[in-house]
């Protein structure tokens, strides 16, 4: 994640590369099953079955789901278009390794809305790897394995961010008896590595059971086997595997768990992938809303590797949720200058994913937040549905990870969240300075939002002006100080609109104006204040 070099006239967020781009997270199983012939519903049959397995106590109108529902990557080619189409440039993948058989016996049972209990559920989602050189049998269909799967999305215009798992494999004790592959890792030819045995981690013996030494002696998450961070075979496979898929066409990870093992490993993994990969661009999942806890991992002594931003989520379901909410809220959690972060404009920015509920608002409350995400610095990141409020305010085991299906994306025009987000992520899409341009904030209070994104670096110029109004009514929005006198042009109609030192914007109800100025900016006083701002954050 490391600056280009800058001149003492260069104005900008990022240079990273990735910033160009807006993710759309998919739990792949839960997307589009495009593929029947590959759902292996005759998996396991019996107790511990693999497809269709309905979680207890739920509601009579509602449901959640622990086995495979059958979406793989067809499911999602199929669908690269209506992606692309609203303005996304990436799509982030769940864990693409080979999943246990069966479902799980051991832990606690799964049940409605209910957090870490895994009894009776199953690898669907992908982080349980038993073998993480090796495709799950549930994802490719003919023509279509990974390496086909990422060069199908190449040509839709979608880079493949793929998540990846060192922290853990598969759950691994307190099964009543033991069950094939859980515990164990293979490595690529199929030769068993590393068993659990069954017993918990204070029972192994590494000193003495080389199947043990893959495995802390510790307990990490839930019955997961935690792996040895320290023990150099650990990081050889694991950056072998994920050089791989690399090899196969992944264009960035998404690291899960990254807070559970030490900077050191980190360091030492990002130093391996990007021996052969310079610049590769990786973001992490630390779940704490302590921002200079999390930003350790940015620092370059650390790996360098960027966060999914949880401090800024916080705020965001506070602002967006809420109604009455103050949008000075989320300048709390920007970051812009003196911050913990390598580079806050570097980070991943989201109000939802799959481990917590999905934002709890209404339909102007996820536009408003749309509107935000794709606007203000860093990298934006919608989880799959959240363009039409699927199963809004559900968690875990209580609707977040429902299928979606065919049905609700062809239907799918017909949500005015979509619509919205299309047209602000289409303009992201066209502008240099919303992508990685330095943010100047000129007012964040109540349901008024205005500010800059300044992008002149290597010989491009872009500034634009962003206007936010999350109330019920019309705004006018009432420019004082900071403005840049002359001729601009307006994102979204291209009118020309000509601008002296102070000007007052309508902005209508629940809406998002933006005005680019295409060339260098003139106004000294500005441009001295921004000059001054980037050089507070590159000190860093």
């Amino acid at each position: 994640m490391a600056q280009a070099p800058t001149t003492t006239e260069d104005i900008y967020g990022t240079t990273e590369p990735f910033a160009a781009k807006a993710i759309y997270f998919v739990v792949t199983d839960r997307f589009v099953n495009g593929d029947p012939s590959n759902d292996q519903r005759d998996q396991a049959k019996g107790a511990w079955h693999t497809f269709d397995r309905p979680v207890a106590g739920a509601p009579d109108d509602q449901s959640a789901n622990i086995g495979y529902l059958g979406g793989d990557f067809k499911g999602i080619v199929d669908n690269a278009g209506y992606i692309h189409d609203m303005g996304f440039d990436a799509v982030w993948v769940t864990p693409i390794v080979d999943n246990p058989d069966q479902a799980f016996s051991g832990g606690t049972p799964a049940s409605w809305g209910s957090f870490w209990t895994d009894q009776g559920k199953t690898g669907y989602h992908g982080y349980w790897g038993v073998n993480f050189y090796r495709l799950d049998e549930h994802l490719p269909s003919a023509g279509l394995d990974f390496a086909g799967f990422t060069r199908a999305m190449k040509a839709e215009g979608l880079d493949v961010v793929l998540d990846i798992v060192a922290n853990h494999g598969s759950p691994s004790y307190t099964m009543t008896v033991a069950q094939p592959q859980f515990g164990r890792i293979y490595d690529k030819d199929g030769t068993l590595l590393a068993d659990h045995q069954n017993l918990p981690p204070e029972s192994l013996d590494p000193e003495h059971n080389p199947l043990h030494t893959f495995y802390n002696t510790y307990g990490g998450l839930a019955q997961l086997s935690d792996l040895a961070e320290d023990n150099p075979a650990v990081l050889d496979y694991l950056a072998g595997a994920y050089e791989q898929w690399i090899d196969q066409g992944a264009a960035a990870f998404r690291i899960d768990t990254i807070g559970w093992m030490p900077h050191r490993f980190w360091s030492a993994f990002a130093d391996r992938i990007r021996a052969r990969h310079p610049g590769f661009f990786m973001f992490g999942e630390d779940f704490n809303y302590d921002a200079a806890t999390i930003a350790a991992h940015t620092l370059p002594r650390n790996g360098g590797i960027s966060v999914l931003d949880f401090p800024l989520r916080s705020k965001l379901q506070d602002v967006f949720a809420k109604p009455g909410s103050d949008f000075a809220e989320l300048g709390k959690a920007l970051y812009l200058e003196d911050g913990p972060y390598a580079n806050p404009y570097d980070l991943v920015t989201f109000y939802d994913n799959h481990d917590m509920p999905r934002l709890d608002a209404s339909d102007e409350g996820f536009i408003d937040a749309n509107n935000w995400l794709f606007t203000a610095r860093g990298i934006p990141a919608i989880y799959y549905g959240s363009e039409t409020g699927f199963m809004r305010g559900r968690g875990e085991h209580a609707g977040n990870r429902n299928y979606y299906g065919q049905t609700r994306i062809d239907d799918a025009a017909h949500s005015p969240i979509h619509g919205k987000l299309t047209r602000i992520a289409r303009l992201r899409r066209e502008s240099p300075a919303l992508q990685r341009g330095l943010q100047h904030d000129l007012i964040l209070q109540g349901d008024q939002a205005a500010f800059y994104r300044v992008y002149e670096h290597d010989g491009a110029a872009q500034t634009a002006l962003v206007l936010l109004n999350k109330g019920d009514a019309e705004a006018k929005i009432a420019l004082q100080r900071d403005l840049q006198p002359g001729d601009w042009r307006d994102g979204f109609s291209g009118e020309r609109i000509v601008l002296g030192d102070s000007a007052t914007f309508d902005v209508p109800a629940h809406g998002v104006r933006v005005l680019f100025f295409d060339q260098p900016l003139t106004r000294p006083d500005l441009r001295a204040r921004l000059l001054e701002s980037m050089q507070r954050r590159l000190r860093r």
